[in-house]
């Protein structure tokens, strides 16, 4: 095994925990199911994101430069189901997310503030993105 699959291996075992807890608290939200499992997936093709295509990062390292390159790039061009709805999807997920990583204390606020304004400023050119 190469150090960067090492690596990757850690990142992926850290991030675990992380993923199971937003689960916890998307059931405790009293949502569906099925909104529950499409937030989750969301987000774990942004873990899949941020460890092969970023310079190996956690989710609790990620910020609102990595939601913006994620969404304006990544997404459009690695995601056969890409589209506007898709993306909007991907930007509650990221509001949700980011939120449960403050509550749990995972991230300072600051970077859930960046993020959201991130997602709000940037929003058209994340639709744009996958429309062109």
């Amino acid at each position: 095994m190469s150090e960067f699959d090492k690596e990757v291996a850690k990142i992926e075992k850290y991030n675990q925990p992380v993923m199971e807890g937003f689960k916890v608290w998307l059931e405790k939200a009293n949502l569906s199911t099925k909104t529950i499992k499409n937030h989750i997936t969301n987000i774990e093709f942004f873990a899949e994101y941020l460890v092969y295509y970023e310079p190996l990062q956690q989710l609790d390292e990620a910020d609102e430069q990595d939601v913006s390159s994620f969404l304006l790039d990544y997404f459009p061009r690695k995601a056969m189901w890409a589209s506007e709805s898709s993306t909007k999807s991907y930007m509650t997920s990221f509001k949700k997310f980011f939120l449960y990583m403050v509550e749990t204390n995972k991230i300072s606020p600051d970077i859930e503030t960046e993020v959201k304004d991130t997602l709000k400023e940037g929003k058209q050119d994340f639709l744009d993105a996958v429309s062109e």
